[in-house]
């Protein structure tokens, strides 16, 4: 199935991928693709908060969280999952219209309004080709730039990586992967 404007987009012909970030499913299975690594579960990213010394003095004062926990909408939670740098923009949309239907009309434009709104939080980028394992997008891993404190148990947290991309760890990454993104 083709979407109109799909290939006309400027993210035809990309690859949507997630930028390392602490992320993990929660809740119920909610509607999906049968693809793996793809649960419709919800999505949640936790962020380290970055303090100025000023808001370093005030945040220990009235005992501030450390980080923020972002959980995404089904929508938003669907693109995460389907976003890992091996579908084309394109295939994203179609995957989206399938799942969302009228919901997500038109498909193309709310799927990349979608990507926006994850790109300008530095949390995805667009590549050129089909992602390389530069660096890690599975669920539970703290990037290298950050310190996030232990997670509660009882929230349930899934951090069961579902497919290899999930999977790969890199130890060291030699440069920022935001800085060698195949393109923007």
């Amino acid at each position: 199935m083709e979407l109109a404007d799909a290939d006309n987009h400027q993210y035809a012909g990309t690859y949507p991928c997630r930028l390392p970030v602490w992320w993990a499913r929660v809740g119920e299975i909610g509607p999906h693709i049968e693809e793996d690594g793809i649960t419709g579960k919800g999505i949640v990213l936790r962020i380290e908060k970055r303090f100025t010394r000023f808001e370093r003095v005030l945040a220990k004062l009235f005992r501030a969280p450390r980080e923020v926990r972002r959980p995404l909408d089904a929508m938003n939670s669907m693109l995460w999952e389907l976003c890992d740098g091996s579908r084309s923009f394109q295939s994203i949309c179609v995957a989206m219209d399938s799942i969302f239907n009228e919901n997500i009309a038109p498909a193309v434009d709310r799927t990349a309004a979608g990507i926006d709104s994850l790109k300008t939080r530095n949390l995805m980028t667009c590549l050129d080709q089909s992602f390389t394992m530069k660096w890690n997008i599975g669920p539970g891993q703290t990037p290298k730039h950050q310190t996030l404190g232990a997670t509660d148990e009882k929230i349930g947290y899934d951090i069961i990586p579902r497919n290899t991309s999930e999977e790969h760890t890199t130890e060291e990454i030699s440069q920022d992967p935001q800085l060698d993104v195949q393109s923007e």
